[in-house]
């Protein structure tokens, strides 16, 4: 039988001793320049804007009081891009952002404009989403996200006080390896009326190509350059590519290059130390799988194998790493660094209305205040207060006199307690065990007729309790790390 867990390393390779050789990385030295002279101003309304972050992905300028800038391009650059500063818009092209301009030479002069219009509110108060997975590999599934996931978000923002600024992170694998329906992506994007930022993930690569250089072909005619920069607020945003092509029947690793990490140090050189960056990319750096499935290695298609390389970059800054990936949500948190793995979109696939973990289909929300962020999980279709599930006794075989409650953001921070018939009864054991919904939904090799690798997945967000056999009635009450309670009631009876 394929368990969901083996078909994700088949899809990646199996293997924590791996590392890349130099052979399978990108060109990374800024000293291969074309004769290709880039030349450009930042401005709005006719005034340059002075400071303003400019790279051909290899080498970063920043503009002069004018707005001026000047590149020697790269060898191997494609794009000349922005980081948009904060206090603009972000330009894009119905919801698909447009910082970049393609290179359409490699001789000479090219003169590259940029046009930003200023925001007439204050942006060190908005907020972002993070789509992980919409990965849909048909017509069908194109018509689920436009009509049920893109409506929601749309409905969401309108909940907020008009004029609160909302960006969008597409957190990879936006679509599942057919490239055709990147239009219906780019269709449920236009319906939220948010502007997305997009990341690259494994089913988003061209695959017929000989090596990772050429895997991004599709995805760059779309969205552009696989890795950037931007700013909102006090808060500096980045995109990564993590997923690296190895050239042969889809399989890739987790993986950094080496000109990706130089020019990241060079971005981040601008960056005030102390500040808060967002990261995104697609596989996380870091989960618990190993741990949970009590593993002798890493699935390094599952996780980004020189991650320590990225966390050094990241070291002087509070960061929020932002991923996708695994179709399941989890948190971890260590020193300066949070990564908030996310539930997807697409749920199990597009098979029903949650993951393999038990989280339901949905998208993390979060709300930016200066240089802190709160965060909650929005699931679609649901009320935003929709942050738990209680099964009554005998749902988990494993434990069939206890009550398991799955709280899907759960993290460290978090207070679980509950009740029995209004008697207060404490703090509820946290395991690690299978969502009984997901048992349900996806255990075993016929489950679910749609897409039959899928299994449920063990996870650290449920947490038990023993009733007495006279209870009557149960509630839990989740406190998130914000203050913010969440309550479910059950009767028994």
């Amino acid at each position: 039988m394929i368990t969901r867990r083996n078909f994700l390393r088949n899809f990646g390779l199996a293997g924590a001793a791996f590392s890349a050789p130099a052979a399978l990385t990108h060109a990374a030295s800024t000293s291969l320049i074309t004769g290709l002279t880039i030349k450009g101003r930042v401005q709005s309304n006719g005034s340059g804007i002075a400071n303003v972050a400019v790279t051909d992905g290899y080498s970063v300028a920043t503009t002069d009081k004018k707005g001026n800038y000047t590149i020697n391009a790269h060898s191997a650059a494609e794009f000349v891009y922005i980081s948009v500063p904060a206090g603009y818009a972000f330009p894009h092209d119905k919801g698909i952002a447009q910082f970049y301009q393609a290179l359409t030479q490699k001789e000479g002069a090219l003169k590259a404009d940029f046009h930003l219009e200023k925001l007439t509110t204050d942006d060190t108060k908005h907020n972002f989403v993070v789509w992980a997975d919409t990965q849909i590999i048909s017509a069908k599934d194109g018509e689920l996200l436009k009509t049920q996931s893109a409506p929601d978000l749309r409905q969401l923002v309108a909940g907020y006080p008009q004029g609160t600024l909302f960006h969008g992170i597409g957190c990879g694998d936006l679509v599942w390896d057919h490239f055709e329906l990147f239009a219906d992506y780019r269709a449920a994007v236009d319906i939220t009326g948010v502007p997305f930022f997009n990341v690259i993930g494994n089913h988003d690569m061209d695959i017929d190509g000989g090596s990772d250089d050429v895997s991004a072909k599709t995805f760059k005619q779309q969205f552009g350059p696989t890795y950037y920069s931007f700013n909102r607020g006090k808060v500096h945003y980045i995109v990564l590519d993590n997923v690296f092509f190895i050239g042969t029947a889809k399989k890739y690793i987790g993986y950094l290059t080496e000109a990706q990490l130089r020019w990241l140090e060079q971005d981040l050189a601008l960056v005030k130390p102390g500040s808060t960056v967002v990261v995104s990319n697609h596989i996380p750096t870091d989960t618990g799988n190993q741990r949970r499935n009590k593993l002798e290695e890493e699935a390094i298609g599952g996780t980004v194998s020189n991650r320590n390389q990225l966390y050094k970059l990241l070291k002087p800054f509070k960061t929020h790493i932002m991923s996708g990936h695994t179709h399941v949500n989890e948190k971890w948190e260590k020193d300066n660094l949070m990564e908030h793995v996310h539930g997807t979109v697409c749920g199990a696939w597009w098979t029903g209305p949650i993951c393999s973990d038990g989280t339901p289909n949905g998208y993390g929300v979060y709300e930016v205040d200066g240089d802190e962020l709160k965060w909650y999980y929005k699931s679609t279709g649901k009320e935003k207060d929709h942050q738990l599930r209680v099964y009554g006794k005998g749902k988990l075989a494993t434990a069939p006199d206890e009550i398991v409650a799955n709280i899907w953001n759960w993290d460290p921070k978090w207070k679980i307690e509950w009740w029995e018939d209004d008697v207060a009864k404490g703090i509820m054991e946290q395991r690690v065990a299978l969502d009984p919904w997901s048992i349900e939904l996806h255990g075993g090799p016929q489950l679910p007729k749609k897409h039959k690798f899928v299994e449920p997945t063990l996870t650290d967000h449920l947490f038990f309790a023993r009733p007495s056999a006279a209870a009557k009635k149960i509630t839990v009450k989740a406190t998130d790390r914000f203050g913010q309670v969440f309550t479910e009631t059950m009767q028994l009876v």
